[in-house]
Formats: C-alpha cells, sequence, structure tokens
C-alpha cells in the first residue's frame, strides 16, 4: 500500500529535482526576445558595436542547446556518485548545482554578463542530467512492486508540472517581459506620467532575471526536507551489506514491521549477482547475459527523444498561427498544450499498474505515429483545404496525449525494472547519456530539417516512432507487478543464459552466516 513516508519521498525527490528538469527545458522560450536584447545591450556597452545577427544567434542557440549539453555530462556523472554517495545523497549534493546556477542566472543583469547565463545553463543542464536519472533510480528501488510503475512516473509527471509552471510565469502579463516593451511612449503625457512610465518599464525589466533564478527554490526545499527520509534500503543492504539500517529504511517506507520477506528477495538478488560484481558501463556493454535489456532500454531512449516531441512543441506555435489563433493569444494556446500534457501524464500515473507499461508504450507511439503522419498531411493541404489547419491542431493534441501516456514517462521506469542492483547504475548512465545526445540532437538538426524539408520533417518522426513501436512489440517483456529477479529471468531467456541461483549456493549462507556474507560483499565492492 501507499504510506505517507513512500509519498513524501515520491513527491519531494521528484519536486526538487524533476521539477527543475521541466522548468529549465522550457524557461528561456518566452522571455527569449527580452534576453536577446540584454545580450545586444552588453555587446554595445562593452565594445561601443553592435552585436552582429549571426553572432547573436550563434550565442542565443549556445544559451539553448548548452542546457542537454550539460544533461550529458550530468548522466556520465551518475555511475560513480549513485555508488559512492548513495541514491539519496547525490540528490542533496547536486542542489548545489542548481542552487549556484540559479544565483549566476538572477544576477546575471545586475552583473552585465550574458556569459554567465550561457555557463549557468551548462550547470542547469548537468543538474537536470543527474536528476533524470538518480530521481527514478531512487524512487524505483523504495517502491513495493505493486506500486513501482506508478511512482516511477511521478518523476515524469513533475516534469510536465515544470514545463507548465516555466510557460505559466513566462506568460507576459507576469514575468516574460523587460524594459517596458508594451508601453508606447507617449510624447503628449507630462513629465508625471513618464516617470510612471519608467518606473513601470524598471520593475518590468526585474522580469527575466527572476524567471531563470527561480528554480533554486525548488532544491532549497529538498535541500531542508529529504536528509529526514531514508536512503534506499536496496543500496543500504546490497552495496552497504547494511542489513539493520535497510530493514529500517523498509519498515518507515512501508509502514508495518515485518519485511522479511522483501529482504530475503534482496539477498537472492545479491547472491544472483554475486557472480558480476559492479559494472561499469564497459563491462555493461560487453556483458551477455544483459545484451537485450541494454538495447531495449537504448531503443526507448531514443524512440522517446527522436520521436519529435520537441519539434511538435516547437512547431505548435506556427500551426495555431497558421489555423488563425491571433497571434497576442498564442502563448496562452501553447499553455493549455502544457496543460494536457500533465493531465495525460497524471493518467499514466493511475493506469500504469492496471494496464501495464507495454501497453501504454505501444499505444503512445501508435498514436505518436499516426499523429505524425496526418499532420504532415495536414500541414500540406493548409493553404488548399480550409478546414485541415483544425486537423492539425488537432494532430498536435493527440501527439502530446500519446508521448505523455507511454514515451515519455515508461522508459525511465523500465531501466529501474530490467536490471538488477549492480548493473543499474551504469544502465542509467548509458539511458541518460542515450536521451540527453538524441535531444541535443534533435535540437541542432531539427531547424536545418525544417528548413530542407517543412512539413515533410514529420515523416521521419513518424518512421522512427513506427520502427520503435515494432521492437518494443517484439521484444520488449511486461514487467508490472514482477520483482526485479522475476524480470531478470523473463529476460535471461531472451539473451540465452543461465542464472546463477543455484540451490548450494542459497543453503551456504544460513541466517548466522550473513554477517560473513556482508564482510564478503563489501570486500567486493
Amino acid at each position: 500500500k501507499m504510506t505517507l513516508s513512500l509519498a513524501l519521498v515520491a513527491l519531494i525527490s521528484a519536486f526538487g529535482s524533476s521539477f527543475q528538469y521541466g522548468y529549465n527545458v522550457s524557461v528561456i522560450n518566452s522571455p527569449a526576445p527580452y534576453m536577446q536584447d540584454f545580450y545586444n545591450r552588453t555587446y554595445l556597452d562593452r565594445t561601443g558595436v553592435p552585436m552582429d545577427s549571426s553572432f547573436q544567434t550563434l550565442l542565443w542557440s549556445l544559451t539553448v542547446s548548452m542546457f542537454p549539453l550539460g544533461g550529458l555530462f550530468g548522466s556520465l556523472m551518475v555511475w560513480p556518485l549513485v555508488n559512492n554517495c548513495g541514491r539519496k545523497g547525490t540528490l542533496l549534493i547536486n542542489n548545489l548545482f542548481s542552487i549556484a546556477a540559479a544565483i549566476l542566472m538572477g544576477t546575471s543583469e545586475l552583473a552585465k554578463t550574458f556569459e554567465v547565463i550561457i555557463l549557468s545553463r551548462v550547470i542547469m543542464g548537468i543538474f537536470a542530467g543527474l536528476a533524470s536519472n538518480v530521481v527514478p533510480m531512487f524512487l524505483g528501488e523504495m517502491s513495493p512492486k505493486n506500486l513501482r510503475g506508478a511512482i516511477g512516473v511521478v518523476p515524469q509527471l513533475f516534469i510536465t508540472i515544470g514545463i507548465l509552471a516555466a510557460q505559466i510565469l513566462g506568460l507576459n502579463s507576469i514575468l516574460g517581459n523587460a524594459k517596458g516593451k508594451a508601453l508606447p511612449q507617449d510624447p503628449s503625457v507630462g513629465s508625471m506620467g513618464e516617470d510612471f512610465s519608467q518606473l513601470k518599464s524598471r520593475v518590468l525589466a526585474a522580469g527575466w532575471p527572476v524567471l531563470l533564478g527561480l528554480t533554486g527554490i525548488p532544491s532549497l526545499v529538498q535541500l531542508l526536507t529529504l536528509p529526514f527520509f531514508p536512503e534506499s534500503p536496496r543500496y543500504l543492504l546490497i552495496q552497504k551489506g547494511n542489513e539493520e539500517q535497510a530493514r529500517r529504511a523498509l519498515q518507515r517506507l512501508r509502514g508495518w514491521e515485518d519485511v522479511d520477506d522483501e529482504i530475503e528477495e534482496m539477498y537472492q538478488e545479491d547472491r544472483s549477482e554475486k557472480e558480476e560484481g559492479q559494472f561499469s558501463v564497459l563491462s555493461l556493454c560487453t556483458f551477455r547475459g544483459l545484451r537485450w535489456q541494454l538495447i531495449s532500454i537504448i531503443v526507448m531512449m531514443m524512440g522517446q527523444q527522436l520521436s519529435g516531441v520537441n519539434g511538435v512543441f516547437y512547431y505548435a506555435d506556427r500551426i495555431f498561427e497558421s489555423a488563425g489563433v491571433d497571434s497576442s493569444s498564442i502563448q496562452y494556446v501553447t499553455v493549455s498544450i502544457g496543460a494536457i500534457n500533465v493531465v495525460m501524464t497524471l493518467l499514466a500515473v493511475f493506469i500504469v499498474e492496471s494496464l501495464g507499461r507495454r501497453i501504454l508504450l505501444l499505444a503512445g507511439f501508435v498514436l505518436c505515429s499516426s499523429s505524425c503522419a496526418v499532420l504532415t498531411l495536414a500541414l500540406n493541404l493548409q493553404s488548399t483545404v480550409s478546414w485541415m489547419s483544425y486537423l492539425s491542431i488537432a494532430c498536435v493534441i493527440v501527439y502530446i496525449i500519446g508521448h505523455a501516456i507511454g514515451p515519455s514517462p515508461i522508459p525511465a521506469v523500465m531501466i529501474t525494472e530490467m536490471f538488477l542492483q549492480s548493473s543499474r547504475p551504469a544502465a542509467f548512465m548509458v539511458g541518460g547519456s542515450v536521451h540527453w545526445l538524441s535531444n541535443f540532437t534533435v535540437g541542432l538538426v531539427f531547424l536545418y530539417m525544417e528548413a530542407g524539408l517543412g512539413p515533410y520533417s514529420f515523416l521521419i518522426f513518424c518512421a522512427i516512432c513506427l520502427a520503435t513501436m515494432v521492437y518494443i512489440f517484439f521484444i520488449v517483456p511486461e514487467t508490472k507487478n514482477k520483482t526485479f529477479m522475476e524480470i531478470n529471468r523473463i529476460m535471461a531467456k531472451r539473451n540465452k543464459v543461465e542464472i546463477q541461483e543455484s540451490k548450494e549456493l542459497e543453503d551456504s549462507f544460513p541466517p548466522g552466516k550473513r554477517e560473513e556474507k556482508k564482510a564478503l560483499s563489501s570486500s567486493e565492492m
């Protein structure tokens, strides 16, 4: 059952880490013109000449793309950090990145430096890269098997809430503005009115640095609350060999005293892994017993990012514009898409345990590929058939729904489930790196693709969705309500390997000998 402890851990770690990932993905979209204006003014102040447009474009694309690049670096830090500092420890250390970046971004305008913004985007990326891998791992290891999927979708839910929060705060009427862009200067107004308009524009000018700096608040909340909650019991028992602490953590998370079954299951997992020891990324990639698991997470992570979700979000504004939505209300339309995203991910939390992971992944990719195909058609016929523009709006919405129920939330859950304790950190490192590399690639390539292919670029996304779907249909097993060991057995058949869990191994560790076993396991680490 869901206990208060478990719910709070899930909410605090998702709000403190995943929320900010989403927030920083979309936070610079609304204030972009004001920020570019600031880059320009700063450059002019320093050099006395205005910045030429190609340099400005370069600086802005760096500002945008440094975030996924940082995410890649963050993913590469997962393995050493979670093995040495624990899952909870890593999340706490990670907050320092975010708070540092928030302070730098919040003060960048006062300090008159745009380089700091670009640097902070890298730092925020590192934070997000760690967060996007460690939170699902931490929560997946803490959850009982019947809630693992639902709790595993919570980080993605908070990512979408973060995106929505940034969109709402970024509305021009709130923080997404700068020096009185919205104020026409009327020369006939007397000096009193002028003072007022200057004051108003100065207040507005404070907008975007605050918007960028707000990201430090969730980190502070997490830094102050998470230490009061237990570390992952699996980490405590299997990697630290501390049964007493693991038992206490489990009792707190489960809300009852008798946790022997779960402790026994962890020992069983530990025994089956004693053969292999801790996996590094290299040994993971060359180990035959985990081959299909590895291929599966790479395919799912690539499918998730290369299915064009960023392209669709990016295109949404233009699709609505061509459908005749008034340009001043477009930002509200974007917000409503963000809201649909949140609602559908919330739905996934509630259905992932009843329907299972596989169905959601398959259904999600079906919706995405079909809406991409229809979107290509609609965008091409828009100029000739009047109602086509409404069809393209419908496609965007169907696409967002499809992505939110499966491709977005499920892959991280599956990484937690398809790997055992010793290989999980390495697996998250691989999955995370693929995720961020693909994200970076789409961000880089999409503009060129769109310039060259126009609406046909969605056909490429359609093909990627279809390919991913076919792979999942044939290879990826259903994992709901199974223990990590049971999932491991299913995959072992596919890998055509034997699993080490023979009876004599179990008998060689009577309860009294567990102390020796601990000594063994700590010496092997």
